[in-house]
């Protein structure tokens, strides 16, 4: 089913130190709209379309009834970032780990899609692909 009109993904995540998670993923390229920026939450942009809000847990949990995900124990997701590139997908990785992330999974080729991924500070488990748009022309 297509959908009718672009819709737009806000993905909000909860984070310890909004400072320090703001820092880490400035260092992965990836900047913030100030307008939505505050003590409490920041959104961090993807694309046109997509963006990620990290919100301190104290504004996380007025969102939900539940209890957050303790991620060392536990996934709550998989986030998924596309790269222009295979050479870009492993700089992230790299920048990632070096800011303080950890690895996840062992990197993954093959051939028409590469893919590595980190835990982010928090936790949260993020892919980071590549796909050859070659092998999608036939």
């Amino acid at each position: 089913m297509a959908a009718s009109n672009s819709r737009k993904l806000f993905v909000n995540l909860p984070v310890k130190d909004l400072k320090r998670s703001i820092a880490f993923f400035t260092k992965l390229g990836f900047s913030f709209n100030p307008q939505f920026t505050d003590e409490n939450a920041t959104s961090m942009i993807i694309s046109e379309e997509a963006f990620v809000m990290l919100l301190n847990e104290k504004r996380f949990k007025d969102f939900t009834r539940n209890q957050i995900c303790d991620t060392r124990t536990s996934t709550e997701g998989l986030f998924c970032l596309s790269c222009s590139s295979k050479d870009e997908v492993n700089e992230m990785v790299k920048t990632a780990i070096a800011e303080g992330g950890r690895h996840a999974m062992e990197p993954q080729d093959h051939g028409f899609m590469y893919a590595w991924s980190f835990y982010d500070l928090d936790g949260h488990h993020w892919e980071v692909m590549w796909m050859d748009p070659a092998a999608f022309t036939k």
